[in-house]
């Protein structure tokens, strides 16, 4: 009985740990000094800002029509968090995205 004990609780924690690191992947956060890097950058290089209806929220989707840009080396050097990801600014935000599922992971105000 002892042994079918530990057995569970080990595949309990496995389960777990695979869990939390299945989360983690969902969602990014940025530190607020690398928040305003990011603001910073998207003001001085006048980034444009996409044209799209919508509510963009972490965890939603952003359709196959928004046109995400590569994260520009300014910014993961200081912020490397997000160089894996994709943006795009709108509505005065900087929406960062998983370039493989299109989710939004974080949304920079």
């Amino acid at each position: 009985m002892k042994k079918l004990t530990f057995a569970s609780v080990g595949v309990a924690a496995l389960l777990a740990s695979g869990f939390a690191l299945a989360q983690d992947d969902a969602t990014l956060t940025i530190v607020p000094e690398h928040e305003k890097v990011i603001r910073n950058y998207v003001v001085q290089e006048h980034v444009q800002p996409v044209d799209v209806d919508g509510n963009f929220i972490v965890g939603g989707t952003v359709p196959d029509t928004v046109e995400l840009s590569a994260v520009p080396e300014q910014i993961y050097t200081t912020a490397p968090e997000v160089k894996k990801y994709r943006y795009f600014y709108w509505n005065n935000r900087i929406v960062f995205v998983d370039p493989d599922s299109r989710r939004i992971v974080d949304v920079v105000n």
